[in-house]
């Protein structure tokens, strides 16, 4: 082998970097893209009070990002200051752990002006407007200008001063998507304030995005933009969400189990206004809908926490998307009750779009039209028809009709059972339509709440283990399976320690029969680190409880008498998230009448 020649050591010399090279590092921690420009700048516009913000974009932000509002707008005297790093209006620097405000590093516009051409135009009432630019960190001095009021800032050609960042963007359609989803978020956070995007590419003036300012009380105004936002779908299946715990508040719309996504691209969390993608708080809307939802399934909502300012963190990530609360678990535990005790509420409900999707699939094909006068019935159609009128029609293979209850049954929720199909589905009469309920599918999700019931009031019964199981795990890892031992043992999982760093199992859940110890230890870990806190005992045990209530449900086969079928309805109708069974799937359909005649052109 040969040994490499010795190199000169050069020592190594601390310089203090200009004032643009500064800038421009610091913008590369601000400003990852387009949109944390157009972030930075509507967050400014927000705690300047407008009412009303637009937002004109080009080829995606890279060459044009011009936010125009109604704000209190800057003092020509001001405008210098605050081009100038860590200058701001919104704190004094004395308590770092008390903000209001949704920007408060006084960065935004020094860094933008470091990368890009940077004109800002303010007035202030009573007062003249005034405007100063900045390229590539290079001010000029303060000019008169004409503006209304408020505040319009524009940024040009976004790193032509650091050109090799633009190697690292996406497309102008990307960039654009961007742009609008950072504006949506804060719409949602702000219902009271108008917001408008608009893209200029070309020289056109599209608009991408509008929602008006709206009017009435906090809930209903955040409805209203929910559904502007996320859409009418979402507003029609979300449920309101209001709760309180140890001066945290937790407010916003989830929607139902049924209503559900593919992805978690519709979880929307919001700290003191602030837009957040916090990991402990995605973790608890997660652990919230464990048991309503499959594992390939995502809830969908818009989640807003308040608290007062010193009991959260805001400063601990360079674009403000993370936050620390002092007090984790009390947030998670709130959005955990708060979630499952509105879904609780919900009782049999299920999302409107199931049936809107079974509409869609019952359209009538496109086929050449005919001459009914023409046709006539063959004698096999006739016979078949009179058949099937007799008495003895209840015993068509597949199919029951049971003779129509009373009327009154027609008003309850799920109304009367009118037919059964194929051994399996029930057909039920409301006052405004008919349901088709998956009997199976329902009788398994009744069976499953009522085992659950029984686990609560009587605990979960634990099997002592012949030999204890010990484990041998880290220092940290010890502490933390030990700090949860009291919660663990509730759920018939019961650990001791060993001496050293090892932990003995003493017991484990008896439902679950024979169990690997060490890495069930291994899998709470894991949860612990990634989310704070685990639900896996108690998942497992829920796993083995809705495979039990699947046994033990009715079958499809087995034909149901109408006292039976209506007992089914009305245990539906009493029973928590009886909409959806185990596996997040809807246990019925409802079809309106007036959508049914639609069907077959009666309106």
């Amino acid at each position: 082998m040969n040994t490499p020649a010795p190199q000169m050591q050069t020592k190594p010399v601390i310089r203090q970097l200009d004032e643009a090279a500064i800038n421009r590092i610091a913008a590369g921690e601000v400003l990852e893209r387009p949109a944390s420009a157009v972030k930075e700048l509507v967050e400014n516009s927000v705690d300047a009070g407008a009412t009303r913000v637009e937002v004109v974009i080009a080829d995606g932000g890279k060459t044009l990002i011009r936010v125009t509002d109604d704000g209190c707008g800057m003092a020509g005297d001001d405008l210098p200051l605050a081009l100038s790093r860590h200058a701001t209006s919104k704190i004094d620097g004395s308590d770092l752990l008390n903000i209001t405000s949704l920007g408060f590093r006084g960065e935004a516009l020094a860094s933008l002006g470091a990368v890009g051409r940077l004109l800002i135009t303010s007035r202030t009432a009573g007062d003249d407007a005034h405007s100063i630019a900045v390229s590539g960190g290079r001010v000029s001095d303060v000019r008169p200008a004409a503006l209304s009021a408020g505040t319009v800032v524009e940024l040009r050609d976004m790193f032509y001063a650091t050109p090799a960042r633009l190697k690292f963007l996406r497309t102008d359609r990307a960039e654009a998507q961007a742009v609008t989803d950072v504006v949506k978020r804060l719409a949602m956070a702000e219902p009271f304030v108008t917001f408008i995007l608009r893209d200029a590419s070309g020289g056109d003036n599209r608009v991408m995005f509008r929602a008006d300012a709206q009017t009435g009380d906090l809930f209903d105004a955040l409805h209203g933009r929910l559904q502007t936002v996320l859409g009418r779908d979402f507003a029609d299946n979300a449920l309101r969400i209001d709760a309180e715990r140890d001066g945290f508040h937790l407010t916003g719309y989830a929607a139902l189990p049924t209503y559900s996504r593919g992805a978690a691209v519709a979880q929307f969390l919001f700290v003191n206004g602030r837009p957040v993608r916090d990991k402990m708080l995605l973790g608890a809307l997660r652990a919230a809908y464990m048991d309503v939802l499959s594992r390939d399934r995502h809830p969908v909502a818009a989640l807003f926490v308040d608290c007062d300012p010193t009991l959260v963190d805001v400063n601990v990530h360079p674009a403000k998307s993370e936050v620390r609360f002092r007090d984790p678990g009390v947030v998670r535990g709130l959005i955990i009750s708060g979630l499952r005790h509105a879904l609780a509420g919900a009782g049999h409900r299920a999302s409107s779009t199931v049936g809107d999707a079974t509409l869609g699939a019952m359209q009538p094909q496109g086929v050449p039209s005919r001459v009914y006068q023409m046709e006539r019935p063959s004698f096999s159609a006739r016979s078949m028809t009179f058949q099937a009128q007799a008495p003895g029609f209840a015993e068509m293979p597949s199919a029951r009709v049971e003779p129509a209850p009373d009327d009154s049954a027609d008003d309850l929720p799920l109304g009367a059972a009118r037919a059964q199909l194929h051994e399996n589905y029930i057909i039920a009469q409301t006052a405004t339509g008919i349901v088709i309920v998956d009997g199976h599918a329902a009788h398994e999700r009744l069976v499953y709440e009522k085992l659950k019931s029984q686990m609560a009031a009587n605990g979960v019964a634990a099997q002592a283990l012949l030999i204890p199981e010990i484990v041998e795990l880290s220092d940290h890892e010890t502490a933390a399976l030990l700090d949860i031992a009291d919660d663990l043992a509730r759920l018939g999982l019961t650990i001791e320690p060993f001496g050293g760093n090892a932990i003995a199992v003493r017991e484990t859940p008896a439902i679950l029969g024979t169990v690997n110890a060490s890495a069930m230890l291994r899998d709470i870990l894991d949860e612990l680190a990634d989310q704070g806190d685990s639900a896996s005992v108690q998942a497992r045990i829920e796993a083995i409880l809705s495979r039990v209530a699947c046994h033990g449900s009715i079958r499809t086969g087995r034909r149901m008498q109408a006292a039976e079928m209506n007992a089914l309805l009305r245990e539906m109708e009493a029973t928590p998230h009886s909409g959806q069974c185990n596996h997040g799937r809807p246990t019925y359909v409802e079809l309106k009448l007036s959508d049914i005649e639609r069907l077959f052109g009666r309106t």
